[in-house]
């Protein structure tokens, strides 16, 4: 199968916000339309723009297809993800070496434009099924506690659990920064936290 080109991935992702809608229309089905009201409310309390959030999403397969060009057959198997929130870029998983640690690095500078970018990538072997499988959970677990917390809205910020070292992104007030580092830090299984928050004023 061909790679698709990245315009069109572009126009999949812009898809993507529209498609929940559209089949709630079409099927008249109560659980996929509950889904869609989830979906857009996720979308209209995220403090990024929808063009925003787009250029994320576009970002990020840009990226992923570069690293893959990088790497040699034999370095396939690094585990590397690529997370952008607001055109700034995380770096998470695992590299074989510094050497591709800095390859994969340059390849997402070389194809995508961002106000910064965060290389949190360890020189280690891929993590093992069970450990991602733990990293959902407790991933899981945060979104939950952020959920029945009146003081802050989980649609406004992002976690991302690697390794048990949980990463917060998001736009925020210091307000909502200190409740969500409280509750990640205080996750059964979190090894640390890393805090990549913009701010903004109550």
């Amino acid at each position: 199968m061909r790679c698709l080109k990245y315009s069109r991935l572009l126009n999949l992702a812009k898809m993507a916000l529209l498609i929940p809608v559209t089949l709630s229309v079409l099927q008249g089905c109560a659980a996929v339309v509950a889904s869609s009201a989830a979906t857009g409310v996720a979308v209209s309390q995220d403090r990024r723009t929808t063009g925003t959030i787009v250029d994320d999403k576009g970002l990020e397969l840009k990226a992923v297809q570069s690293i893959h060009n990088a790497l040699t057959q034999d370095e396939q198997n690094t585990n590397v993800s690529v997370i952008s929130y607001n055109n700034r870029v995380l770096l998470i998983g695992q590299a074989p070496s510094n050497e591709v640690r800095s390859r994969v690095e340059a390849a997402v500078k070389d194809v995508a434009k961002f106000k910064q970018l965060h290389n949190e990538i360890v020189i280690a072997t891929p993590t093992s099924l069970m450990t991602r499988s733990a990293d959902s959970v407790i991933t899981t677990k945060i979104k939950s506690a952020m959920l029945l917390n009146r003081d802050l809205n989980p649609a406004r910020v992002k976690v991302i659990t690697e390794d048990s070292v949980v990463y917060l992104l998001g736009i925020v007030t210091p307000e909502e920064e200190e409740i969500a580092v409280d509750i990640a830090r205080n996750t059964k299984g979190v090894a640390k936290v890393v805090k990549i928050f913009e701010y903004q004023n109550p």
